[in-house]
């Protein structure tokens, strides 16, 4: 069954001077020849996304949609009309939000946090800003500790609420921030912690523990090498300025010198680091 809206692999039926026919079980559904791959030929399975042309025809696709069915992505606006607006999602065909699942009237050139749906009446997918309806914590996919992807949903006073893989929602707190960051930003991280009341989530961003440590070495080898094997950080330095270099917090960093210097990788001196060769 061809699922609309997602990736799906396809095999060629055949070959039209405008392009490839993919088996659907039906007729067939159209790669268009500005999408098929060099060498691509009958009886070859291809990787596509599908969905529908301005004539409600099934097409297929090679292009990279910046969201597909179930995502919460925030996007741009490309038009407006008296019925709704046209957002760009990276594909020839604009994403459509009827006026009536927008939250406030959208204008051109805007930016806006929608989740990516299949519209009930006309089988199209669609998007709508009316995203809160589609979140719940009541049944958790996800236990402390998991690796999950968040999406920055709004500011409170205590931080952020997130959307967690698209599913459910957590907090991250101002604590836990050490950049700037705005609703629709995307970004790694892991949970923290699940309260049995509500099931309510504190998240962090980036990775847990020493695999935070893991990603940040390389970072840290890179920028000594290019600073002729010395860096002029050490546990002392102010927070802000080692964010502003590194862009981790001071505790990662830290965290991260140390795993360094346990490997004879570096040394510490009075004024920094230094590699050692």
């Amino acid at each position: 069954m061809i699922k609309v809206g997602e990736y799906n692999v396809l095999k060629v039926l055949r070959q039209v001077d405008f392009g490839l026919y993919l088996d659907d079980g039906k007729e067939g559904i159209l790669l268009p020849k500005r999408f098929v791959p060099a060498g691509l030929k009958e009886g070859d399975d291809i990787k596509v996304f599908v969905y529908h042309d301005g004539e409600d025809r099934l097409i297929a696709t090679t292009q990279t949609p910046k969201g597909i069915l179930g995502d919460i992505v925030k996007l741009n606006t490309i038009s407006v009309t008296p019925q709704g607006a046209f957002l760009d999602w990276g594909l020839m065909k604009d994403l459509f939000v009827p006026k009536s699942q927008q939250l406030q009237k959208m204008i051109p050139n805007g930016s806006y946090l929608v989740k990516i749906v299949l519209d009930e009446q006309t089988g199209r997918i669609a998007a709508t800003e009316k995203i809160d309806s589609f979140l719940s914590n009541d049944e958790l996919t996800v236990k402390e500790l998991d690796e999950v992807t968040l999406t920055v949903y709004r500011k409170t006073d205590i931080g952020y609420v997130v959307i967690i893989n698209h599913h459910h929602t957590g907090v991250l707190h101002s604590n836990e921030i050490y950049r700037n960051i705005t609703s629709g930003d995307v970004f790694e991280g892991f949970i923290k912690k699940i309260y049995p009341i509500e099931n309510k989530i504190d998240v962090v961003a980036g990775k847990h523990g020493y695999k935070r440590v893991e990603g940040e070495t390389e970072k840290i080898l890179r920028l000594l090498k290019e600073n002729n094997g010395f860096l002029p950080f050490n546990d002392k330095s102010n927070p802000d300025e080692i964010y502003e270099t590194f862009q981790m917090s001071k505790k990662t960093f830290k965290m991260t010198i140390g795993n360094l210097y346990k490997q004879r990788l570096v040394a510490f001196e009075d004024n920094g680091i230094k590699i050692i060769a």
